[in-house]
């Protein structure tokens, strides 16, 4: 009992609390399914802890529902990839500004057989029109993510409602893009993914990469600061730490030497003007 009347208990319990303090800081952000299926948080955000101390947990969800998880205050960060719909999010006063941090593109993957004969095409546009025609399965995220956006744009684009195929050849499946990458590979559909999921998937059985290298394929990432005058418990200088590190040049060539059997998935371009579309 000496040791417990001189205090050094306080001093135990204070050198044992030292270490849970540490861990404590953390923040928490809201992305994609894609940036985390795809294996890239994996790679970089241990990196960002290690530099600032800061333990980042994701929230992986469509990026409309990400964008929710914003709006409620119940994330620091913001990281997805629906340019319209993170504009309203910063118009809406919910978090900002918004910057570029990186892209990549997505395809047209479906079986090898390609019973609508879209293989090689370069418009996007036209290879959906051929998908419609021949009343070939295509299975939609219909989650509301931005890779789902995307879809429903180039179809608009490809002046087709895929609303008129549902329960025939068009299926939404309501899920991120790894299950509904299994799903379309198991059923041999065409799908519209995010190159990053694509190259990180095992599950391919006999589906390809159909369609690529269309400009109106290109998919941009951004990243906001949560407003903290909405919800004042967020982290705003942790999180901001974050975004800070993304598009200062270390965290560019983090994110740039990400690879898959060499292939790099995501290219940085903080600094840089996005390519016309």
């Amino acid at each position: 009992m000496g040791i417990f009347r001189r205090g050094i208990l306080p001093v135990l319990i204070a050198a044992f609390a030292l270490p849970v303090l540490a861990q404590e800081r953390s923040i928490t952000v809201a992305s994609t399914t894609s940036t985390k299926q795809s294996g890239l948080f994996g790679h970089i955000l241990p990196i960002f802890t290690r530099e600032a101390g800061i333990a980042v947990r994701v929230v992986a969800l469509g990026t409309g529902q990400a964008l929710d998880v914003g709006r409620r205050g119940d994330a620091d960060v913001v990281f997805v990839h629906d340019r319209a719909a993170e504009e309203r999010f910063v118009a809406e006063g919910f978090g900002g500004p918004r910057r570029h941090v990186m892209f990549n593109d997505f395809v047209i993957t479906g079986p090898a057989a390609d019973p609508a004969r879209i293989a090689g095409l370069g418009d996007t546009a036209e290879a959906l029109r051929r998908i419609a025609a021949a009343r070939a399965p295509f299975f939609s995220r219909g989650d509301r993510s931005g890779t789902h956006a995307a879809e429903l744009r180039l179809w608009q684009l490809a002046g087709i409602d895929p609303a008129s195929g549902r329960a025939q050849w068009y299926r939404e499946v309501g899920q991120g893009m790894g299950p509904t990458l299994n799903t379309a590979a198991a059923q041999g559909a065409y799908i519209l993914a995010d190159r990053g999921t694509w190259l990180s998937f095992r599950n391919r059985q006999d589906q390809r990469i159909l369609v690529q290298g269309d400009t109106r394929l290109f998919n941009q990432y951004g990243i906001m600061l949560v407003n903290a005058q909405r919800h004042p418990h967020m982290k705003a200088a942790d999180g901001q730490r974050l975004i800070d590190w993304l598009l200062s040049a270390a965290g560019q060539a983090t994110i740039a030497s990400y690879r898959i059997n060499g292939e790099q998935l995501f290219y940085p371009n903080a600094q840089k003007p996005e390519p016309v579309s």
